[in-house]
């Protein structure tokens, strides 16, 4: 049911992503839904200026750069009940104690995916026009390339191998649809009606990794992923294939994937690494077969209101005495990211 009264309200993030994740029209929208103090925004639990607002907390609206929330955490702020994250995975953020409470937990993950899948989309079509390896050539021969050099160039049925049907999986599938692209899709939770309907061809993954062109990550990392692409799976990739991760450095064995760039067997578009950044000395800096960004494929700049939004419709929700649209689930954790 509904409160007689606004629910109290604090930030707990980085303060630097607030003014992003909550523009004035989202900022007003919450205020008039909780009581909250834009002005506070917590880093440390333990804070003395913190104490009295988390004391009185229904809610915690969180993002990036918030602390863990362990027993210690909870105990600076006994009532709430409610987190809602205005960023992607909760896994790194809420603790055992949280979920012993039964505390309901909402995450803006969903709104997150749609950049993700957007980048990749973006490298696909661009790695497909070979569009790259042609920018260099061009820096330096100044001359069109020959209709032989280009013959093996273009979109027309290149087959997308999409390992995951995770949230960003399944837009960037979406988002695949209007293209002259075969398909194809590796995930254990999913059955073969449902990739269909999705689009796609559900395949184990080795035979994906042998079919496709391109192929790209979108599983989650967790212990069963780790290392999933190590050398022997990384082998399976045909010559001049083209390896995109914008999910978690972890899910590809490192030094393997070196070693086959280094040979110029394959192509990489990389977003995430292990470590992260990379070292100053590694080689794929310098690589003309690859191409790495900064970790920007998830939301940036404007798109952090998106996630803002999400989170005010959120809050919108519980203040009605409706149940959150985007719940995280204790049980989901195993197998999300």
């Amino acid at each position: 049911m509904p409160s007689a009264q606004p629910p109290r309200a604090v930030f707990a993030m980085d303060p630097v992503h607030l003014p992003l994740l909550f523009p004035p029209p989202l900022m007003a929208r919450l205020r008039q839904t909780a009581e909250i103090d834009p002005g506070l925004v917590v880093r440390d639990f333990a804070a003395p200026e913190a104490a009295a607002a988390l004391a009185g907390a229904e809610v915690l609206i969180t993002g990036w750069g918030c602390p863990h929330l362990d027993a210690d955490a909870l105990a600076a702020a006994p009532r709430v009940r409610a987190v809602l994250h205005a960023a992607g995975s909760v896994r790194s953020l809420v603790g055992e104690a949280l979920w012993e409470r039964g505390v309901t937990v909402s995450s803006a993950v969903t709104g997150n995916a749609l950049p993700v899948a957007e980048y990749t989309l973006a490298m696909i079509l661009l790695v497909g026009k070979d569009t790259f390896a042609q920018r260099e050539r061009f820096r330096h021969a100044h001359t069109y390339p020959t209709p032989a050099e280009t013959a093996a160039i273009g979109n027309l049925g290149r087959r997308i191998g999409v390992i995951g049907a995770s949230r960003v999986g399944r837009r960037l599938l979406e988002l695949l649809r209007p293209y002259d692209f075969e398909v194809l899709l590796h995930d254990p939770y999913v059955g073969v009606t449902e990739a269909t309907a999705l689009g796609a061809e559900l395949l184990p993954l080795d035979d994906l990794l042998s079919r496709s062109d391109i192929v790209s990550l979108h599983a989650p990392d967790i212990p069963e992923t780790q290392r999933m692409l190590d050398r022997g799976r990384l082998a399976l990739i045909r010559d001049g294939g083209v390896l995109i991760n914008t999910s978690r450095g972890a899910l590809i064995d490192h030094d393997a994937l070196t070693d086959e760039l280094l040979s110029g067997r394959l192509t990489a578009i990389l977003d995430v690494t292990e470590p992260e950044p990379l070292p100053s000395a590694s080689p794929l800096y310098q690589l003309p077969n690859v191409f790495l960004t900064p970790h920007i494929a998830g939301s940036l700049g404007n798109e952090l209101a998106r996630l803002g939004s999400i989170v005010v419709d959120e809050l919108e929700r519980l203040a009605a005495g409706l149940p959150p649209a985007h719940e995280v689930r204790h049980a989901d954790l195993a197998r999300v990211a």
